[in-house]
């Protein structure tokens, strides 16, 4: 698999690039190589953040016991698998 590279534009202070020059540095990184790594840390966090949350050992009690529910208790489950998918119709 062949990877292509594209361009970033980025307009930052003098006092921020000189923030991420001197942090680059310390890590042996050029200035692009640290805003590529610290910026896709970033985003991954974002996204598992919509991902993964923590509960309390109540609220996961809660969520376990609902789990443990027979399906066909919930109408709305119910419902929605009586209904045929989109590929059987």
């Amino acid at each position: 698999m062949q990877s292509t590279a594209t361009t970033i534009n980025v307009r930052a202070s003098r006092q921020v690039r000189d923030l991420i020059d001197r942090a680059a540095e310390v890590q042996g990184k050029t200035r692009t190589d640290f805003i590529l790594q610290a910026s896709a840390e970033a985003a991954r966090r974002v996204l598992l953040d919509q991902v993964f949350f923590e509960i309390d050992a109540k609220q996961m009690k809660a969520f376990n016991e609902v789990l443990e529910q027979p399906i066909m208790k919930n109408r709305a489950v119910r419902q929605l698998l009586a209904k045929k998918a989109p590929w059987e119709r």
